[in-house]
């Protein structure tokens, strides 16, 4: 518990350092904030026990991503509705009841967007992101739309303790071979300046236009179609 606390008060003072490095206009504007429960950190100690309810910080945001107590699915938040997809690849509407040890969303008000070339492989959005953004430091919401090939998600089971390293319970995931499939990815790009808040670089969880599929992103190849849009968070409220 101890260690918990420090890491969470780490983050909190990683925090106010970095609030300095964002415009002012933008940091008076807390519906420009993330709001969060839990820290990347606190999650991969491992710690996979939910923190709270989801609702107990969402209150109309429209994008976001998570998992939920044990690590039980994948959350995708899309268009302020919210989706956990299970070990069964289907996304099911929950209502944001349900406890969580890591979350994270904002409400979505693109300030860029442009278009991804076509073959662009996800692994490398990240610098499409930053080129958006200008900068590679800082919060970013990202939404990526269109027609995807090659594209693969996945979600984990519900772990037991004593919690196995998330690198362990990621080996043995679930993966989804989606194929060529039209689909919105979710999520953020989490700078080196907020290391430890969120999952480091470009972390997108998605769902199909048709939402009959979706999950964690683990790669995805843009087709012909495909727009990026982006917004600079003004900060993170973790609760």
């Amino acid at each position: 518990m101890n260690r918990r606390i420090a890491i969470l008060s780490s983050s909190l003072i990683a925090l106010a350092t970095c609030a300095s490095l964002l415009p002012a206009a933008a940091a008076s504007n807390d519906d420009n904030r993330v709001v969060q429960i839990g820290t990347y950190d606190s999650l991969t100690l491992p710690n996979y026990d939910g923190l709270a309810p989801i609702n107990s910080v969402w209150n109309g945001q429209t994008l976001g991503l998570g998992t939920f107590d044990h690590l039980d699915g994948e959350l995708v938040l899309v268009g302020g509705v919210m989706y956990r997809v299970s070990t069964d690849g289907t996304p099911q509407k929950i209502d944001g009841s349900q406890s969580t040890p890591f979350f994270e969303a904002i409400n979505f008000h693109p300030d860029a967007s442009g278009p991804v070339p076509p073959g662009t492989p996800c692994a490398t959005l990240v610098n499409a992101v930053n080129e958006l953004a200008k900068t590679n430091s800082g919060v970013v919401a990202v939404r990526v739309r269109g027609t995807f090939t090659d594209l693969v998600t996945r979600s984990v089971p519900a772990q037991a303790t004593p919690y196995k390293p998330l690198s362990e319970v990621v080996a043995k995931q679930t993966l989804f071979p989606l194929g060529a499939r039209k689909a919105v990815l979710v999520g953020f790009r989490t700078g080196p300046d907020f290391a430890g808040v969120g999952a480091p670089g470009l972390h997108l969880h998605g769902v199909t236009a048709d939402r009959t599929a979706g999950g964690h992103v683990v790669s995805c190849i843009a087709g012909p179609d495909v727009q990026l849009s982006i917004q600079r968070a003004a900060g993170v409220n973790i609760s």
